[in-house]
């Protein structure tokens, strides 16, 4: 089988790789198994500082970077890649991992040693997605290699040279080939090899169907798995909100990357009070995007990764506009061809009836509901499958806490909206997934406890 990246920009083959035979992926993983135990025995400093050259390393190719990302999934080459965020997130577990990763001594006297250590899962495989290509891989593969794992990277079909550029960059600092293997694996070598034990833990980002793929072929394997699927996430603009700041940020936060976005905002509910100032707002700032060839500089919002992602915005918007939806964008304002490039647009007059406010969308469209009051909101932002993020706008801080306590959600943001903060956990609910990267509890998710009771004399 060959995987093949279909450009959005022109609809050309940009990558064609093949896939492992399966007598060819378990070479790869027994190769991994027998290197993982020499990287383990490493000094935890030794393994933080590889990783640190390695995220160096992969920084210096930025300039190549950027319209390789363009060409793969679409994003104008004027937001300058990822590194930013993939430096902060592998420079933040590098920082901490010393303290996360120290033993519990519960008892060290002349009668006993009584420690909990953290000793790796053995082999990770990271499965990660298109559209956010290397931030999303980092969160754990750093983590999981200064943990002592060995790490396979299957990456989206869509960016099939981001793991090649980590490999390459990781590889050229020391780190050996076979402690971390990019791997292109087709879907049923990738659930056969989970299922025959290959894994000690997974981690999986992409959509609920992969997840439940995943589970299934987990199922009585006993392997940990870590999954996010998807999200629906809510902002909520209060009376007392800073109305521009909340404007922008939301908006930019639905719309950026194409609305491709993990954590993007998906629906926003708006205090009936600033509710039509804030859709007045939020139209003058998608009237001011440019459509077009992520190559150019005054591209402010290119292609959807496919033609298939596109089409299915296409509809979720089409059907909420049949059943009364109110479209705040002109098509003439963003000539497109039916195909990857796909206009903005802004509803009002949704109801959580439509598939547009239920289903995730992951493309540049945002529905606004006007709310009377804290209740009807709350209760809004829970009508849903999902719980990756909720943002909310005041300016009363403990208002907002109460409000978060009850979103059936995995982070809340107060005045901000999509970022990931590597210092908090990375988790969701419902059938946005379970577990946690980043932050203390992502090293405690790439490892297992392990309990030393010795007695002395």
């Amino acid at each position: 089988m060959t995987i093949k990246c279909i450009s959005p920009i022109d609809g050309s083959v940009y990558a064609e790789r093949p896939t492992l035979t399966r007598a060819e992926a378990d070479a790869a993983v027994t190769r991994a198994k027998a290197a993982q135990a020499d990287w383990a025995a490493k000094p935890l400093a030794d393994r933080i500082a590889l990783v640190e050259a390695g995220v160096a390393a992969v920084g210096a190719m930025n300039d190549e970077i950027v319209p390789e990302i363009a060409w793969q999934m679409g994003r104008p080459v004027r937001y300058g890649g990822e590194f930013g965020g993939f430096n902060e997130r592998a420079s933040y577990m590098a920082s901490i991992a010393q303290e996360a990763l120290a033993p519990i001594e519960v008892e060290d006297s002349d009668a006993f040693r009584r420690v909990i250590k953290r000793v790796p899962h053995g082999l990770v495989l990271v499965v990660a997605p298109w559209n956010y290509p290397y931030m999303t891989a980092i969160n754990t593969v750093a983590p999981a290699l200064i943990a002592g794992n060995a790490v396979m990277l299957k990456h989206a079909s869509q960016t099939p040279l981001v793991g090649e550029r980590m490999a390459k960059a990781f590889h050229s600092v020391g780190i050996p080939e076979d402690v971390f293997q990019n791997v292109f694996l087709d879907h049923q070598t990738t659930s056969d090899l989970i299922a025959d034990r290959a894994f000690g833990f997974v981690n999986f980002t992409g959509s609920v169907s992969g997840g439940k793929a995943m589970e299934q072929a987990a199922a009585g394997t006993f392997t940990g798995i870590g999954l996010e699927l998807g999200g629906k996430d809510p902002g909520y603009v209060m009376e007392d909100a800073n109305l521009d700041a909340a404007v922008d940020t939301l908006i930019d936060g639905a719309m950026f990357n194409s609305g491709q976005c993990c954590c993007g905002i998906e629906r926003i509910y708006v205090h009936e009070s600033l509710f039509d100032a804030f859709v007045e707002k939020a139209v003058a700032i998608v009237k001011g995007y440019k459509l077009g060839n992520p190559l150019e500089q005054d591209t402010t919002i290119g292609p959807m990764a496919h033609v298939r992602f596109a089409d299915e915005v296409r509809a979720q918007t089409a059907e909420a506009i049949a059943a009364g939806a109110k479209a705040h964008i002109d098509p003439a304002d963003f000539p497109e061809d039916g195909g990857a490039y796909l206009m903005p647009q802004i509803l009002t007059d949704v109801t959580h009836d439509m598939r547009v406010m239920r289903e995730e969308s992951f493309g540049p469209v945002v529905g606004i509901m006007p709310v009377k009051n804290d209740e009807e909101a709350i209760a809004l932002m829970n009508d849903s499958d999902f719980g990756l993020t909720a943002s909310l706008w005041t300016q009363d801080a403990a208002r907002a806490e109460a409000i978060a306590d009850r979103i059936e959600t995995g982070t809340v943001f107060m005045n901000r909206a999509d970022y990931l903060d590597p210092g908090l956990c990375w988790t969701g609910c419902k059938d946005t997934g379970r577990g946690g990267g980043l932050s203390v509890i992502g090293y405690h998710n790439l490892t297992r406890p392990k309990s030393y009771h010795l007695k002395k004399g």
